[in-house]
């Protein structure tokens, strides 16, 4: 999979790309108990090993995680930082709309008040 322009240009993009696949996100899952290789990645998967690899190399390509030389083997481990960039963008998003439902609620239980009050059924509101 090669990244896009906009991905390239938006790290913000790439990570949640990455994180839309559900194998991608069982492999950053596997890899928070620590680093592994490409082949212990593949074992629970009915994947090939290559599957496996070109989705490490997504979540390479989007920062989630890098890849050390160990000898012969090429270790993956997670990479923290997009994985706050990514939750503090939910979190700015999520106190925004949690601020807008609750303007909402206020507007809809005025309206309730409103449309309970004598005025609105015809009655003369001074009474």
């Amino acid at each position: 999979m090669t990244a896009t322009a906009s991905e390239r240009a938006d790290p913000l993009t790439a990570t949640f790309a990455a994180l839309a696949d559900p194998t991608r996100r069982a492999i950053l899952s596997r890899l928070s108990a620590g680093e592994a290789t490409v082949n212990q990645l593949a074992e629970p998967f009915a994947l090939t090993q290559q599957a496996v690899s070109k989705h490490v190399k997504v979540l390479e390509r989007a920062g989630l995680v890098s890849r050390s030389r160990a000898a012969q083997a090429r270790p993956c481990r997670l990479e923290p930082a997009r994985f706050e960039a990514a939750a503090d963008w939910i979190e700015q998003h999520r106190q925004l709309w949690h601020e807008r439902y609750n303007k909402l609620d206020e507007h809809l239980a005025e309206l309730d008040r409103r449309a309970g009050s004598p005025a609105h059924h015809g009655e003369d509101p001074a009474k």
